[in-house]
């Protein structure tokens, strides 16, 4: 897109707004950003986000209130814009329903309420996991399908999507990104907030909970940040290509058996066992091992046992890019960067160079 806009995005400090930030000020493009506290902009490198050739302007306002909380200047700048990203949400698993409900739920709605007032084209970060629990093939342009939940965070997103697509349906210019399992850079492993599924591994590698309910065949969909952070900004720029898709941002499948077999070659990782989840049992479990099955394994346990793959069709079809299919290799990237930063463990030591004048093997 050759010429520069302005662009609305909520969310901005988290893991994927921070990169789609960077993307749209690189660019070129102004980015207003609605902040709910002042602070700097983390990228996921860790730099603060340093703008331009764009702008970035930031609005202190609220996505839980009416009107973003937004005070009556910071409003007719928000009415200038020329779309509008909405990635806020809150992505913790088991916090009270309430927090699903303020903030995914009617966080959505009041950015809604701007969009229609404007007509201002609007990007929803969605999650590729509205599908449920469920096995085979989620489609892109699927969405209720009877589908059960395995928390409130997706049932809280499939109802904020669904009131975007009754908006489009009336009219406003939509367009949907759903990621899947947002995990490290591509090429790096390296990570800013070691959430989604790194707890479940820190369980796992340190041997906190050595049985899990869970299938070897089922999988887990992880997606490089960038990978998400590209797409949104494309989305943004090219909307009028985009308006009406709804495209699934998804990445390496792995299944359980891939990180079984990959955990097993780090010596200082332990490898959790899975057992079908009709002869589990919670209370079966060690002492030691009960609390951490409740204050994770429990919160993470679905995603154990869906056979579920995410069709990217349409977004491989818009953006000509695919994750390549390396998801081992992609796996040790996303471990090794949790070794060297010290998040599963100590890092392991050094081993010295070759010297070709002891006799070693160079």
């Amino acid at each position: 897109m050759a010429d520069t806009m302005t662009v609305l995005l909520t969310g901005a400090s988290g893991f994927v707004g921070a990169e789609v930030a960077a993307r749209l000020t690189g660019a070129g493009h102004t980015v207003l950003t609605l902040m709910h506290r002042n602070g700097d902009i983390l990228r996921n490198d860790g730099r603060k986000l340093a703008p331009g050739p764009g702008t970035l302007t930031r609005l202190t306002g609220d996505v839980t209130r009416p009107g973003l909380g937004l005070n009556e200047d910071d409003r007719r700048l928000a009415a200038t814009a020329d779309r509008i990203v909405h990635c806020a949400a809150v992505t913790d698993f088991g916090l009270p329903d309430e927090r699903y409900e303020s903030i995914n739920v009617g966080g959505t709605r009041h950015v809604l309420d701007l969009a229609l007032a404007h007509r201002t084209p609007l990007v929803q970060v969605s999650t590729a996991y509205v599908c449920g629990v469920r096995d085979g093939v989620a489609l892109e342009d699927e969405l209720d399908v009877g589908q059960r939940f395995g928390n409130v965070y997706e049932k809280s997103k499939l109802a904020a999507e669904t009131m975007v697509r009754k908006a489009a349906a009336d009219g406003l210019p939509v367009a949907v990104v759903r990621p899947s399992i947002v995990t490290g850079a591509s090429r790096t492993g390296r990570c800013r907030d070691f959430k989604t599924v790194y707890p479940i591994l820190k369980v796992m590698t340190r041997g906190l909970v050595r049985t899990m309910p869970g299938h070897y065949d089922a999988a887990l969909d992880l997606v490089p940040v960038d990978h998400v952070a590209d797409l949104v900004t494309e989305v943004t720029t090219r909307f009028e290509d985009a308006e009406g898709l709804t495209l699934h941002a998804v990445g390496h499948l792995l299944t359980l058996r891939d990180f079984s077999d990959v955990l097993a070659e780090y010596p200082s990782f332990q490898v959790t066992r899975f057992v079908p989840p009709t002869t589990f049992s919670a209370a079966a479990l060690p002492d030691r091992e009960r609390p951490y099955y409740d204050r994770v394994v429990a919160l993470y346990d679905t995603y154990l046992q869906r056979r579920i793959r995410f069709d990217d069709s349409r977004a491989a079809a818009f953006s000509g890019r695919r994750v390549p299919l390396s998801g081992r290799p992609y796996l040790r990237r996303l471990l090794d960067h949790c070794l060297k930063v010290g998040y599963l463990g100590t890092p392991p030591p050094r081993q010295p160079a070759a010297n070709p004048t002891d006799g070693s093997t160079p």
